[in-house]
């Protein structure tokens, strides 16, 4: 998958896609059958959203809401088979533009996309002033094709983005899961800790957490993909997300204790999958304490990994 943060001066290769348009943040169901119906067989698979999102432009100080950053969205869009990811820039320029604009400079001038496919609540331009009805006027004028596609709903419930972040608040990373069709992941680079679980018998790869929705603060089965380096490859785990209380206050990350594991992983970038929710966090009176319940932990850890 090629990824572009530019709409303009592309390859003849970079132009031409049937795009899925939107954030995606998640990649839930609901926008698998946005780009299941933006494929076709006569055009590259293509997606467009933005970097950061728009929400966060207009709102920075508000509260980090993301369910993915942008390397874990990129992740996922690739396994879905698609083939140009066109993370536009959001910034004073693009949040100027007018819905007409927009639609004649990226996507018809800039980008020559034969097809766009957006859920049937997508709006665009200046003020969210485009609609649906307006991107079928736009395409019918410049040039392009035009899908709506219906929103998803499953159980009487529509899926959103919203609802995968109760879910995930409340420790149901299964029916989070269940929305999203594939496990809550959180995806980054191996940072250096204070390298206390290597003291205590379960070295963990540390990485920040940084700009995301948090899921409840816990203990977690998951499931951990090396994705490059030698020991490139799949692990069950345990992994602790929090502020570890034991050792007084710190800012959130997520430690994990990857199973039947030897190497280094400094540096390296690592997918980690949010399968069950263990426990909250604990602060233990002492050290054997808290030794014993990491044990408990990761057996119970492996049993239900051992029942996927």
């Amino acid at each position: 998958m090629r990824r572009l943060t530019d709409w303009t001066g592309l390859s003849q290769a970079e132009r031409g896609a049937s795009i899925a348009m939107g954030n995606f943040d998640g990649v839930h169901i609901g926008h698998q059958a946005v780009l299941a119906q933006a494929r076709q067989p006569s055009a590259p698979l293509g997606v467009l959203t933005f970097e950061p999102h728009p929400r966060e432009y207009f709102a920075p100080d508000a509260p980090a809401f993301r369910l993915m950053n942008a390397e874990s969205r990129a992740h996922r869009l690739e396994k879905l088979g698609v083939d140009l990811l066109y993370e536009l820039p959001f910034d004073s320029r693009l949040a100027g533009m007018e819905a007409e604009d927009f639609a004649r400079e990226v996507l018809a001038e800039g980008l020559g996309v034969a097809h766009v496919t957006v859920g049937a609540d997508f709006c665009f331009g200046k003020g969210r002033r485009g609609t649906v009805a307006l991107l079928k006027e736009y395409g019918t004028r410049f040039g392009f094709g035009v899908t709506i596609a219906e929103l998803v709903g499953m159980d009487g419930q529509e899926i959103s983005s919203t609802a995968i972040r109760v879910a995930l608040s409340e420790g149901r990373p299964r029916d989070a899961a269940r929305m999203m069709g594939h496990w809550h992941r959180i995806d980054g680079e191996v940072i250096h800790g204070e390298k206390r679980g290597r003291e205590l018998g379960y070295p963990t790869a540390n990485m920040g957490v940084e700009g995301l929705h948090l899921p409840r603060l816990g203990v977690y089965a998951v499931k951990v993909d090396v994705l490059e380096g030698p020991q490139a490859g799949s692990y069950g785990g345990a992994a602790s997300l929090g502020v570890r209380p034991m050792f007084g206050v710190n800012a959130p990350n997520l430690e994990s204790f990857l199973f039947d594991f030897s190497g280094d992983l400094y540096g390296k970038h690592l997918s980690v999958a949010f399968v069950d929710y263990l426990r909250p966090e604990m602060k233990f009176d002492g050290l054997p304490a808290l030794m014993d319940q990491m044990a408990a932990d990761c057996a119970q850890a492996r049993t239900i990994l051992a029942g996927l």
